[in-house]
């Protein structure tokens, strides 16, 4: 072979190994959509008190009770604080730490970086060398390795639906471990990102599945100490932790003990509060929250009363209307009857008024369309589907009819009445009556009690109206059992949602699981554009496109009229005794107790 041969095979190969360097990126950290907001050398989070002082107890509670600590599999009822997106990530660290600042950013914890190419089709992790867990053992590849398979086998079943998406693990060098998947996955990486990891040598793969009071061996900053079955649980903080002067760790963590009690009525969990029994106690009861905290700790100043604001989605908490029925396949029948929940007489007289109408599947948010034109980006998604949309939408987002919350605005009755008429309704004789001279009658589906007093509001307007509105109670198994074959009219849901929304969508809005059993999508929804915005989603590279398709997918939901909006809360209700403190800056996904402290500990 000439000189000049061997030259050309020597660049060709530079060319290779400079092209998979181009695609390959390594980084201290992985963001879902853009870049990190942070840099390599960042000093700590912006949320925290760097200097926040270390000691104390907090005293914590939760509704209910207990019967194991195993907070990873489904058999039993696993005590909380071990792995918590409330209380913290207690014992078991993950790979990397999640940002409450940003969207869906991780930064290093038990993995130091993250290498993954452009399609995201494989995702490497590099362990640090210095991540122990609490016994002193170091986290190596093998233990990633054998979390994800034992999660897969014996745990909870997401962890099985994340692993069938990978084709191939394997150890890389002493400290990397690389995912590689079935086909590319945006969101993967991340996901995987937040896995904790166990202990290969601490625990029994055989009998993990089982239901067990006795502590486990994790990674994180505290250990679980005291075990008192259905009542409490105490973690102690580890001073050995390995990761508490990392910067993604650093201001968090700053309680020597954490006690979390267990009350099976929460009227006696909030006696406890005003006791001094509870330190932290976030409300989520909209009559309590306005009307019984008059009591003398709150007005001595002893407790704090805050309402936190965040800048997460509100998620929708609505009414579904089950598109499968003949009568709701009807949209125009669907718009008219989404007119007519009266959320100011509602809101007024149920909930003393603390809560917002829901305008959007993403309200409280940058993803959210309400009150926003459609951008020249969200233009361009929609133009190959010109009629999805409705113009008042288009132009505006949703803006629902308002009362004047008496509960006999004639004019807001009169505004769905008109829209009742435009679906080919008509009242005869006091019934509302379709074409046919059949009467419009639905029902609304129940879990026992469950939302009784707003379905007993709606039923009153629809009467109004001339619509019978039956109000049928079931028992939780019948209730899950019907949910599981569509088998409703009408159902209260609430559909959770972040500031990065993913493949969770399409189970609730894809055509392809409409006739599928046991899915979220419960409306029933099947219509090509949904599913092309869903795919847009899935497959944004930068944040802006990314909020155009979100915001193009909530029109689109908004226009097709599939479920009733009823209201969320724009704020935390977070009560605290005032030794326990807070840093200045809230992050835009809202409190962070494991950033809190104890006035009276040591800096």
């Amino acid at each position: 072979m000439d000189r000049k041969s061997v030259v050309a095979i020597v660049s060709a190969f530079v060319l290779l190994a400079s092209a998979a360097s181009a695609l390959a990126q390594k980084s201290f950290a992985i963001a879902m959509h853009g870049e990190p907001a942070l840099s390599a050398d960042f000093a700590q989070f912006s949320y925290v008190n760097p200097d926040a002082p270390k000691g104390g107890r907090v005293n914590y509670a939760w509704p209910g009770t207990f019967d194991s600590i195993n907070p990873f599999i489904v058999q039993g009822s696993g005590a909380r604080g071990s792995v918590d997106l409330l209380f913290g990530n207690n014992v078991f660290d993950t790979l990397m730490m999640r940002s409450a600042d940003e969207p869906f950013t991780l930064y290093p914890l038990l993995a130091e970086s993250i290498e993954t190419d452009d399609a995201r089709s494989y995702a490497e992790f590099t362990l640090d060398a210095r991540a122990k867990f609490s016994d002193g053992e170091p986290v190596t590849a093998d233990d990633v390795i054998f979390t994800v398979n034992l999660l897969r086998d014996k745990g909870l079943p997401r962890y099985a639906v994340t692993a069938d998406k990978i084709a191939k693990v394997e150890k890389v060098g002493e400290r990397g471990v690389r995912f590689e998947f079935k086909q590319p996955d945006r969101e993967l990486p991340l996901i995987l990102g937040l896995l904790p990891i166990l202990p290969e040598h601490a625990i029994d793969a055989d009998t993990f599945d089982k239901s067990t009071l006795t502590p486990m061996i994790g990674s994180g900053p505290y250990r679980l100490v005291e075990v008192k079955p259905g009542d409490s649980v105490t973690f102690r903080r580890n001073p050995d932790y390995w990761a508490k002067d990392i910067p993604s760790k650093r201001g968090f963590d700053n309680y020597d003990e954490i006690r979390l009690t267990y009350y099976r009525d929460e009227n006696v969990l909030f006696e406890a509060f005003k006791k001094g029994l509870i330190d932290v106690f976030m409300d989520e009861n909209s009559g309590r929250w306005a009307n019984q905290y008059d009591f003398p700790a709150v007005a001595a100043g002893d407790i704090i009363k805050e309402e936190i604001t965040t800048q997460m989605p509100s998620g929708m908490f609505g009414i579904v209307m089950n598109t499968r029925r003949n009568t709701l396949s009807d949209i125009k029948l669907r718009q008219a009857l989404t007119s007519l929940f009266d959320f100011e007489w509602v809101n007024r007289s149920l909930f003393s008024g603390v809560y917002t109408r829901t305008r959007s599947f993403f309200d409280n948010s940058e993803l959210a369309s309400a009150g926003r034109p459609a951008s020249a980006g969200e233009l361009a998604l929609l133009a190959p589907f010109p009629d999805v949309v409705t113009p008042d939408i288009l132009a505006n987002g949703w803006q629902p009819p308002t009362s004047d919350g008496s509960g006999r605005d004639r004019a807001f009755l009169r505004e769905g009445f008109a829209k009742l008429k435009e679906a080919g309704y008509l009242l005869v004789d006091g019934k509302m009556v379709d074409g046919t001279g059949k009467p419009l009658s639905l029902e609304v589906m129940l879990k026992g009690g469950e939302n009784q007093q707003i379905a007993m509001a709606f039923q009153q307007t629809l009467r109004k109206l001339g619509i019978d509105l039956v109000i049928r109670s079931v028992d939780a198994a019948q209730f899950l059992q019907r949910q599981i074959e569509y088998d409703f009219d009408l159902m209260f849901f609430r559909y959770t949602s972040s500031l990065s929304p993913g493949i969770e969508q399409t189970s609730r809005w894809g055509s392809e699981v409409h006739d599928k059993p046991g899915t979220y999508n419960y409306a029933g929804v099947a219509n090509p554009a949904i599913d092309a915005m869903l795919d847009e989603i899935l497959n944004a590279r930068e944040r802006p496109q990314f909020i155009d398709a979100v915001r193009v997918l909530d029109r689109m939901l908004l226009s097709g009229a599939y479920i009733i909006p009823l209201y969320y809360r724009p704020n935390q209700w977070v009560a605290h005794w005032a030794q326990i403190e807070r840093p200045d800056v809230t992050p835009i996904q809202g409190a962070q107790f494991p950033t809190w402290w104890h006035r009276e500990a040591k800096p």
